[in-house]
């Protein structure tokens, strides 16, 4: 993973990307609360919080710099998403946008939300 991916990946709205997150999911007969559930259990936000972010554009650096409390049990995330081992991703804040995509996939998978959120 280069440092260009890297810094666009820090600079893009989270704002830009979410509705991409809830057309997968809802493709797959899930829901934005669901998507909306994910991204709560990761960072600590509050859905006021989420909404906030969403309507400021924040990018990726700042979301994730700023969540509450990060879920310790992310660590618990494995796999592959994009080509990289997500467990591998040294970078902290890709690891945190990876972690996020791995988990929106498991939920268009058709996972349960127990095993998503590593209950």
């Amino acid at each position: 993973m280069n440092d260009k991916s890297i810094q666009r990946v820090y600079k893009m709205s989270v704002a830009g990307v979410y509705p991409h997150y809830i057309t997968k999911a809802e493709k797959k007969g899930r829901t934005k609360e669901e998507v909306d559930e994910i991204i709560r259990w990761l960072t600590g936000y509050s859905q006021e919080e989420l909404e906030s972010h969403l309507e400021n554009k924040t990018n990726f650096e700042t979301f994730f710099n700023e969540a509450p409390s990060m879920n310790p049990n992310r660590a618990l995330i494995k796999g592959v998403i994009c080509g990289y081992r997500v467990e591998e991703i040294e970078d902290p804040i890709m690891r945190e946008a990876r972690y996020l995509d791995k988990l929106i996939d498991e939920l268009a998978k058709g996972k349960s939300m127990e095993k998503i959120l590593r209950a």
